[in-house]
């Protein structure tokens, strides 16, 4: 199962809100591409598609198709801030 912590749900709907996305909800999806073959890839998503895994954490969705789900299984979604100089 793929989770997803508090403060991840928090940045998720503050940035709808800064870009005007009514509904809280993203898409995570691999997809190919890159050098070693496979990207990770997220987007703000309105609704469930047929066969989507939905996780839900405070109102926030997460939206995950079967073929991503068979790469993000035990993924842990987090947002962390970081001081850097």
């Amino acid at each position: 199962m793929i989770e997803i912590s508090d403060s991840a749900a928090r940045k998720i709907r503050d940035m709808a809100v800064q870009h005007q996305v009514d509904q809280a909800g993203v898409r995570v999806m691999v997809v190919g591409g890159g050098c070693s073959g496979l990207t990770y890839d997220m987007d703000f998503e309105h609704e469930e598609r047929e066969g989507d895994v939905v996780v839900e954490r405070d109102g926030v969705k997460v939206f995950v198709d079967p073929m991503s789900l068979a790469y993000l299984e035990g993924t842990r979604i987090d947002f962390v801030e970081t001081f850097s100089y």
